[in-house]
Order: structure tokens, then C-alpha cells, then sequence
């Protein structure tokens, strides 16, 4: 054997080009996994924002039906501590095809002034009858 021939056998491994291309391929794995992620951390949040406001809605829903004021107050406004977070809700009542029958839908928020709201709840308030 030759000195050119042992080299060129001893010469083993990624040249740079290789390498680049190798690492560039596994930063771009890395960024679509914390993409996906960040992504997944904020839907989670969001899930858990709309599951404490529906609690708020159902919460106030019971109350009302409680409530033997007919028909129920429009527009009214209040807040409810939950989860450590104070939530604002409102609600709207609107008439119904029967005298007896409103429609009551809760929005709710972590906004006072009711702009943004998480969710809302809609449901239907019989009139009280006198066995009340």
C-alpha cells in the first residue's frame, strides 16, 4: 500500500456541508416542536377559561331560577370569584312566542365592561306558578 492509499482510508467522517445541513435539519425538528407546543399550552388555557366561565353561567342560571321575580331583570350585571379569578357576567332576557316563557342568555368574562366575553349560556325561564 501506498502513503496516498492509507490516507485516503484513514480519512473518515461528515464533511462540513454534511454536518450544516444535519444540524439545520434538527433546528428546524426543534422549532415545529415548540410551535406545537406553545400551541398546545394556549388551547389548554383557553379550555380551562371557558370550563370556569360555563361553572360561573350555571351557577348564575341556578340563582335565577331561584329568583320568584317575573319576568326576570334584563340587563342585569354582577361578578362571581372562581378559580382564584374574578368573572363578570351579564345577562339578557328576551320574550318568547309564550307570555309565560323568556329567554335568558348569560354572557361571561374576565372583562367588566363586558367586551370580550369567554362564553355564554343560553337557557329558558318559566313564569312562576302560585304553588311557589
Amino acid at each position: 500500500m501506498t502513503l496516498a492509499s492509507r490516507t485516503q482510508k484513514s480519512q473518515r467522517g461528515f464533511t462540513l456541508i454534511e454536518v450544516m445541513v444535519a444540524m439545520s435539519i434538527f433546528a428546524l425538528a426543534g422549532i415545529a416542536i415548540l410551535k406545537s407546543a406553545s400551541e398546545h399550552l394556549s388551547s389548554v388555557g383557553k379550555i380551562e377559561a371557558i370550563t370556569f366561565a360555563n361553572w360561573v353561567a350555571s351557577n348564575r342560571l341556578n340563582q335565577l331560577q331561584l329568583d320568584p321575580t317575573w319576568p326576570p331583570k334584563n340587563n342585569a350585571k354582577g361578578s362571581m370569584e372562581m378559580a382564584d379569578r374574578t368573572w363578570y357576567w351579564k345577562q339578557t332576557v328576551t320574550k318568547t312566542n309564550d307570555n309565560d316563557l323568556r329567554s335568558v342568555t348569560i354572557f361571561v368574562g374576565e372583562d367588566e365592561t363586558h367586551n370580550n366575553s369567554v362564553t355564554s349560556v343560553v337557557t329558558f325561564v318559566a313564569k312562576p306558578t302560585n304553588g311557589r
